[in-house]
């Protein structure tokens, strides 16, 4: 497969899962209806609910979760690659998992991710988060192939941790993937620059479909999805953060075209890091 032609779905997620399937899915169609083989959704993409309680009380496991039953019959019905962002999976104990799952052209589940960095901080304009009070960090990285293609799974806050998306690059992956629910304030500060720079380190795609808009539980999300190629150039961008489609043609000989150029992936060297004020504090202290 030397090209792949996909789509970043933005929504507006609110708090109850079977309205957001019902946008999602239409949403999807378009998606399909403009030629997407891949078709990637938003982080939460079936709630967005920011109320502990109101999240736990509609969780479910993977098994019976209405969105992943619905998202599979979606891929099967249209013969596409359907990434489900994430959305909140019960994982007991009280807890939820923030999962991705990708499902292939006939509805089977080819790969699953939870998001491994949670989003514990404290913004400057009085917004507080914390994920880790709800979500169970997941454990491990994950790559999926596409006909050829290798996606690398990634959530949202992941895309500020480099090693991640390394990592998935060293493995295989030619494209990857950060679906958010990106906050307004970090967004307009770091959503594009942070995008395009694991691009470019990487030699690889990036596909981040997002939440935007004022959402049913008060929270606002930047929107903006964005497909980047190889070289840091956005290829295609949601201008807003009104629900929508984007679509973009991968050429994926872009991906050995950029890593040929700036081979540091494979210039990569492993190192110590060592503190040489130990010997000057020692003697100063002697």
């Amino acid at each position: 497969m030397n090209e792949l032609v996909v789509a970043a779905v933005q929504m507006r997620s609110g708090v109850l899962p079977e309205a957001n399937i019902s946008v999602m899915t239409d949403l999807v169609r378009e998606a399909a209806s403009r030629g997407a083989r891949y078709v990637q959704t938003p982080e939460m993409t079936g709630a967005v609910q920011k109320d502990r309680a109101g999240l736990l009380r509609i969780l479910r496991p993977e098994a019976d979760d209405p969105v992943l039953r619905a998202a599979s019959a979606l891929a099967a019905e249209l013969g596409i690659y359907l990434h489900i962002g994430s959305t909140a999976i019960d994982a007991g104990g009280g807890m939820a998992a923030n999962r991705a799952v990708v499902f292939g052209p006939d509805g089977s589940v080819l790969g699953r991710y939870d998001k491994i960095h949670m989003f514990d901080v404290d913004l400057d304009n009085g917004e507080s988060w914390r994920e880790s009070a709800v979500y169970r960090p997941g454990q491990s990285a994950h790559t999926v192939d596409l006909d050829g293609a290798r996606l690398g799974l990634g959530i949202c806050y992941d895309i500020r941790f480099p090693h991640l998306f390394r990592d998935l690059a060293l493995a295989g992956a030619q494209i990857l993937t950060a679906p958010a629910a990106f906050t307004r304030q970090t967004g307009k500060a770091h959503w594009h620059v942070l995008q395009r720079a694991r691009a470019i380190e990487n030699g690889a795609f990036v596909i981040s479909a997002a939440q935007g808009g004022v959402h049913e539980d008060g929270r606002e999300t930047y929107g903006h999805s964005l497909i980047v190629n190889p070289w840091g150039r956005v290829i295609a961008e949601a201008d807003n953060d009104e629900p929508g489609v984007i679509v973009a043609t991968l050429a994926l000989d872009e991906v050995k075209a950029a890593r040929a150029k700036i081979p540091n992936l494979k210039n990569s060297r492993t190192y110590r890091v060592e503190d040489d004020m130990k010997t000057t504090r020692g003697a100063q202290v002697a």
